[in-house]
């Protein structure tokens, strides 16, 4: 049996329509234009509205995806869904979208990696339906970070907005599709970006909120020389690693 060649068949997205721009935040927190541009490349990012969870905007990048795809939501066999702003704790967001989407035959399954959260996605989607398990994946990617950001914190508020990027994953023609992935993790790191009250190890309460606790806390320095540490590496390992 000849080897199954993995790759993406569509692709879709959604951003809400809130948009938050450089100048807006001059108005909230000690900053400016030109601060943010020249550090983070950034001028403006999207906010979801207070009733909008991640689930819509998932649904409606999934739903692009499908349509580009040309691939039914009942001929899914699974959704992975990448996020940390998931709408509750349960259901995982992917069971609530296996359900809006009418993918009466998909598994689903939430994954929390943060900001590679559909890279690791899409290796596993790729390894599904490299091993003939499945043979359509859509995995979606999608974050509401504006509801747990401190916006009184110029270090954090600036770098991150809402949205939702989706693929539908499945056989392509030889010689095309995904060619290599290289997957990495440093818990050693784990303080230097982190909500400290979202979880068992630290519960929501009265005192953790009035401490802002449950809002991202970042070593933005930590962070900058991680990533500036790692980043070419693996890109050059993945390059590698397809040839």
């Amino acid at each position: 049996m000849s080897k199954i060649s993995a790759g993406i068949l569509g692709t879709g997205y959604y951003v809400p329509e809130r948009v938050l721009t450089n100048f807006d935040l001059e108005k909230m927190v000690q900053t400016n234009d030109a601060w943010i541009v020249e550090r983070t490349g950034i001028h403006e990012r999207r906010i979801a509205a207070p009733d909008e969870p991640v689930s819509a905007l998932a649904q409606r990048a999934a739903e692009m995806a499908l349509a580009d795809a040309g691939v039914a939501a009942e001929d899914l066999d699974l959704i992975i869904m990448a996020t940390l702003t998931s709408d509750r704790i349960i259901p995982s967001t992917a069971c609530v979208l296996q359900d809006r989407l009418g993918a009466k035959h998909a598994a689903a399954f939430d994954l929390s990696a943060a900001c590679s959260g559909f890279v690791y996605a899409a290796s596993i989607a790729t390894q599904f339906i490299e091993s003939g398990v499945y043979r359509h994946v859509l995995v979606i990617g999608g974050e509401t970070l504006s509801k747990v950001i401190d916006w009184t914190d110029r270090n954090s508020c600036i770098l991150f907005g809402d949205g939702a990027g989706a693929a539908v994953f499945g056989a392509v023609e030889d010689g095309y599709g995904m060619r290599a992935f290289d997957l990495g993790s440093d818990g050693s790191g784990a303080d230097a970006l982190d909500i400290p009250s979202s979880g068992s190890l630290c519960p929501v309460t009265p005192e953790t909120i009035e401490q802002r606790l449950n809002f991202v806390h970042m070593d933005g320095k930590a962070v900058f020389r991680f990533a500036t540490k790692v980043m070419g590496k693996t890109v050059e390992t993945s390059l590698a690693r397809a040839g």
